[in-house]
């Protein structure tokens, strides 16, 4: 294993527990913190969510392009924070496609939508599709947008599976992180206001967002998900690698100056 002296930084950050990894496509390079202490990933979640409803879409088990959630919404929809349903709560605060609302709420109906059409529970689904296939142990239960629960060993194998497909095609995955809906405007929870806020089929993309969370020296072509529970992974596709962080802080200050720091100083000692 490579040893990556930027993930050092870690260890001054301002939480009881850490673990944080950086992977290639084929190949763990550096890990720091305990690889299987398993901890809530929060929104991180929605990585795992996406990709169970890439695989129904591929499979047929349902049509990105329809109809789901509120009127006028689609399965696209939903998974690109476009469906117009707020943070939390049934009720639209817009139609479709005019704004980008990021939504909890969003990915529980997208995960009701899911189970319905392949007549088995949305947790299930994902264990079967994601979660066994890459060999891991990350825990599909409760909510599908922000209560799943998993280890660093984990968040590292989902990281490389995104480096390299191997639960969905390539171009399936080439269109998940393509800007759905371009020219939405919203507010990114924790940086606030984001015009553009471009988004994937369920990834936040890098692109050029400022204030972000993850480094200057990121590839506009990155992509990933940050949870409220400190945890964070990120897919850099032209450096061809992954980062990942769990702790036991909730998301805040502290983590908007360390994890951009972090991926400057993971990139800057990988590209030198």
């Amino acid at each position: 294993m490579t040893a990556v002296r930027a993930l050092r930084q870690v260890d001054a950050w301002p939480v009881d527990l850490v673990a944080a990894g950086v992977v290639a496509a084929d190949s763990d390079l550096s890990v720091r913190g305990p690889r299987d202490t398993v901890l809530r990933l929060a929104s991180v979640s929605k990585i795992v969510t996406s990709l169970a409803t890439l695989v129904a879409a591929e499979e047929g088990v349902v049509d990105l392009d329809e109809p789901a959630g509120p009127a006028g919404s689609t399965v696209r929809h939903l998974l690109a924070h476009a469906s117009g349903l707020p943070f939390e709560g049934h009720v639209p605060l817009m139609a479709p496609g005019i704004r980008r609302i990021y939504s909890n709420e969003g990915f529980r109906v997208l995960a009701d939508h899911v189970s319905a059409a392949a007549e088995i529970p949305f947790d299930v689904y994902a264990l079967e599709a994601v979660i066994e296939p890459l060999g891991i142990a990350l825990t599909t239960t409760g909510h599908p947008g922000a209560g799943m629960h998993g280890s660093l060993d984990d968040m590292l194998a989902l990281g490389r599976e995104l480096l390299r497909p191997t639960l969905i095609a390539r171009e399936t995955l080439d269109e998940a992180i393509a800007v759905q809906f371009p020219g939405l405007h919203g507010v990114l929870p924790g940086f606030g206001r984001q015009d553009p806020l471009d988004w994937g089929l369920g990834f936040d993309l890098r692109d050029a967002k400022s204030p972000y969370w993850m480094g200057e020296r990121n590839s506009p072509a990155s992509f990933g998900h940050f949870g409220g529970t400190g945890t964070f992974l990120w897919v850099d596709p032209v450096a061809g690698v992954a980062c990942a962080a769990l702790t036991t802080r909730e998301f805040g200050d502290w983590a908007k100056d360390a994890w951009p720091r972090l991926a400057d100083a993971v990139l800057d000692e990988l590209q030198s």
